[in-house]
Order: structure tokens, then C-alpha cells, then sequence
């Protein structure tokens, strides 16, 4: 069977950022030297897909400079670009449909571009057949499920609970969250409504589920993990420099100090920080733990950081702790 297509959802103004979102969007927040949009295109890569689409708004110009044609990956990208109003996960997907639809009924793997994660995605591709499901969601335990508006499936892994929905009767399981992966049939697209910004929770799976049929569910309590916030974002570094997630496509280190960046005298760089190519550390400075110095950038001599992140060519001059310093704020 051929492989599916992908679309990375990517077009998001990323307000919850503050300050951040000004300069990048969140699919472009970099992790370990990596933007998270291409660490979404490496783990698809690594899951066997080859032909992605992208959407953009918000500095999509950024996102298709870093990921270009694709093939530099090995990989087919296209983009669907959204001009005005951001169409929602809904209007993306109706949007996109010509370039992931080709006729042949190949499933579409849909992915947010902001988030990290370790996932067999061969797993849910072989629920989604045997259940001759329409549309298999990707779902995880988490404490605040229930704020967010949880899911819940059944013993045979059908959807039987979303959004406060039950079906009548059902026996569920744990409250679950929805990871913002999914695999959809094409005929799918069909439910979303054809005009304007569409939730498609809100709207295609909503109608979906009640249905009847049609709605499966893979749960995983593999790593997975979304940057909405800069907290989050401080803490999604802080997992991968702590070792909670393995990711075995990456392309760069993961922690530690990259070859070409110099350490000064006296210097102290923690196991649990991660150090960019040219950075230079200067004498007597102490870094980490959980600190991420992008690459060229320059900490001066004595200066301390903790819990920091610190993007590429900055040059810092004072003490951090607990912040992300970006373009303009060394």
C-alpha cells in the first residue's frame, strides 16, 4: 500500500507566546537547534512519508525557508498558503484538499507543527484499517483532560465520548486528551462545511460521532508535548535535555556541547544544557542546567543562566533564569 500523504497544520498567530510571537511563529521555535516544524517533518520522514503539505499564514515565509521543497529531506513539500483570516483546523484541511487528495483514497496523517513527539505511526495506520475507521484519532492520558474537553473510548477503541458527548450505553475508559494527530479517509474532507475558518472537532468530528460509526481511537503514552507557551516552551526544551524522550531522528545533539563552539576558562556548562555550533561560553560563566545557547551565540564572561533558552547570534551580558531570550532581548 502506497504511504499516506501528511499535513503539518502550521498557520496558527501564536498569541499565547506573547512578545515570541511577533518574531516567529510557533512551528519555528527552535529545539535543540531544530525548528519544531522540521522536527514534525523528520519524525513523518521517519515514519515512512515522503509527501507533506504545509499550511501558512502568520510568517509562513519562515516555515518555507526552513523546509523549502523538501527535498533536502527527501521529501515532497507543498504549501497551502492562507491568505486574510486563518482558516481553523477545518478550513485548512477543505483548503488543502487538492494537494492531498489525489484520487487514489490514501489516507491523510494530519499533525499540529508545534508539537514534539515519539509515535508508531505504522500502529495507527493498522487501527485505522482494521477498524474501516474514517477518521482515527491519536489520544493520551493527561491530568487535565477534562478542562480541555476530553475524549473517551471503548474497549473495542471507538470513539464513544467527545466534548461532553457520550454514546448511550457505552462503557469508557479514561478521560483522554487529543494530541492533534490523526489519520483521515478523504470522504472525510466531505464533512467539513464549505466556507469560512471550521474547528474540525467541532464540526466534521462532531458530526462523525454522531454518526454512530466510523470514529476509532489509538491511545499512546509515547512522549508527546506542545509549545503553546513560553513555559511550555521552556519545559519542552528542559524534557529533552533531562533525557524524557529519545527522539532517534534527529539531526543534531541533543545535549551538550557542539564541536565548534569554545568554553572559556573557568567555565561551567551543566550535562543538562545544550550548546550550539560557534557559541562561545565565556570564562567563569555557568550554564544549566536546562539551557539551550543557539548557535553563534555569546554569553559573556561570569554571566549565570538556569532554565533558559537563548536564540541563535545573541550576545548576553546578564544573568537568566527561567526566560527565552530572543532577537532584541540579549
Amino acid at each position: 500500500m502506497n504511504a499516506p500523504r501528511a499535513m503539518i497544520l502550521a498557520a496558527g498567530l501564536g498569541t499565547r507566546l506573547g512578545d515570541l510571537s511577533g518574531l516567529r511563529p510557533k512551528p519555528m521555535l527552535p529545539v535543540c537547534g531544530t525548528p519544531l516544524v522540521r522536527w514534525v517533518a523528520l519524525w513523518l520522514r521517519s515514519q515512512g512519508v515522503r509527501e507533506v503539505v504545509v499550511n501558512l499564514h502568520h510568517l509562513g515565509e519562515q516555515i518555507e525557508a526552513e523546509l523549502g521543497d523538501g527535498s533536502k529531506l527527501g521529501m515532497a513539500i507543498a504549501y497551502s498558503r492562507e491568505d486574510g483570516e486563518i482558516l481553523g483546523t477545518g478550513g485548512a484541511l477543505r483548503h488543502a484538499r487538492h494537494l492531498l487528495d489525489d484520487g487514489s483514497g490514501r489516507p491523510i496523517v494530519v499533525v499540529n507543527g508545534k508539537i514534539l513527539l515519539e509515535l508508531e505511526l505504522a500502529r495507527v495506520l493498522a487501527t485505522h484499517r482494521a477498524a474501516g475507521a474514517e477518521a482515527t484519532m491519536v489520544l493520551r492520558p493527561d491530568p487535565e483532560a477534562e478542562r480541555w474537553g476530553s475524549l473517551r473510548v471503548d474497549a473495542a477503541g471507538q470513539v464513544v465520548g467527545l466534548l461532553g458527548a457520550h454514546r448511550p450505553g457505552a462503557e469508557a475508559a479514561e478521560p483522554l486528551m487529543f494530541t492533534g494527530v490523526h489519520v483521515l479517509e478523504p470522504r472525510f474532507l466531505d464533512r467539513i462545511p464549505p466556507q469560512g475558518p471550521q474547528c474540525v472537532i467541532r464540526t466534521a468530528y462532531t458530526e462523525l460521532f454522531h454518526s454512530g460509526t466510523g470514529l476509532a481511537g489509538v491511545v499512546t503514552r509515547d512522549y508527546w508535548w506542545e509549545h503553546s507557551t513560553v513555559q511550555r516552551y521552556l519545559q519542552g526544551v528542559a524534557n529533552v535535555l533531562e533525557g524524557r524522550v529519545r527522539l532517534p531522528f534527529a539531526e543534531r545533539h541533543l545535549r551538550g556541547v557542539a564541536a565548534s563552539a569554545t568554553i572559556g576558562a573557568g567555565a561551567h556548562v551543566d550535562p543538562a544544557a545544550w550548546i550550539g555550533e560557534g557559541a562561545v561560553i565565556g570564562a567563569g560563566a555557568h550554564v544549566g542546567p536546562r539551557v539551550q545557547i543557539g548557535d553563534r551565540a555569546v554569553i559573556a564572561p561570569g554571566v549565570r543562566l538556569r532554565d533558559a533558552i537563548v536564540w541563535d547570534g545573541l550576545d548576553v551580558t546578564r544573568d537568566v533564569e527561567g526566560t527565552v531570550l530572543s532577537e532584541g532581548t540579549g
